[in-house]
């Protein structure tokens, strides 16, 4: 009889993670490659994916990295093809590339966007669909991990393409949840709350930063590490009844009403 420990396990499994280069991605690859799984890490800047990739050998996990612009479906193909020759059928997707621009609503350009919406929303699409097709192809079961915000929830001043983008994918979850489960492919979403990375520590150490902490009934920001245990929850057999759900970890800031 298995321990409960082991239903968290990866051993065996594929899994990419798309913006990996650095960041949340940078981390949910270390945190997949402990639990057991070979880890394909994608982005389009290599040399982080090398340093990566020497971080999670080094702890003697297995990864390799392959180049992918998640707005490109001809990258994301060649990617999907680079996997399969190298590792087979990937089963566990992360969807964890994203972009945001900060400017108020009125300044936001066509390109700002474009730029937005096609990176968060299009490429988690583009990925999600054609990992979800070599899967169905394999004849395996699966698991697709869209990371999104709280920002899909509840908006934020000067990233209006972002909310909307991260919106619509927790309704795109909701939908390939509905399509793929009879093909045993799972489709869930984590949604952080503000988690602080290299990306965003100094804005978030700032008087501003302060004030948006104190909005937080925690008090605090999240660390990478709060991340952890709901990504595994959603990627592993400890999920196994879970499909079309959004899990957010946000330190209760959906629930205030500061």
């Amino acid at each position: 009889m298995s321990t409960l420990a082991e239903h968290f396990r990866l051993d065996g499994r594929r899994a990419l993670v798309t913006g990996a280069s650095s960041g949340l991605g940078h981390h949910f690859a270390r945190v997949l490659a402990g639990a057991g799984a070979t880890v394909v890490v994608a982005a389009r800047r290599a040399d982080k994916l090398a340093e990566t990739v020497a971080e999670i050998e080094s702890s003697g996990g297995k990864a390799l990295a392959v180049s992918l612009d998640v707005t490109d479906p001809a990258s994301v193909r060649a990617c999907f093809d680079e996997i399969a020759a190298r590792t087979g059928t990937a089963d566990v997707i992360v969807n964890n590339a994203g972009v945001a621009i900060t400017r108020a609503v009125l300044e936001q350009s066509e390109s700002d966007w474009d730029t937005v919406l096609d990176t968060n929303l299009k490429g988690a699409w583009l990925v999600a669909q054609e990992g979800a097709r070599r899967m169905i192809d394999a004849g395996l079961p699966g698991v697709i991990v869209n990371i999104a915000s709280i920002t899909g929830e509840r908006v934020a001043g000067g990233v209006a393409p972002y909310c909307a983008s991260k919106a619509g994918l927790i309704h795109l979850t909701r939908a390939m949840a509905l399509e793929l489960a009879r093909s045993r492919i799972r489709v869930n979403a984590l949604a952080p709350g503000y988690v602080q990375t290299e990306l965003n520590r100094e804005f978030l150490a700032s008087e501003a930063g302060e004030r948006l902490k104190a909005r937080i009934p925690q008090r605090r920001f999240g660390r990478p590490e709060d991340l952890a245990g709901p990504l595994l929850l959603l990627a592993s057999e400890a999920g196994a009844y879970m499909t079309g759900s959004v899990v957010f970890a946000d330190g209760g800031h959906l629930v205030s009403t500061l």
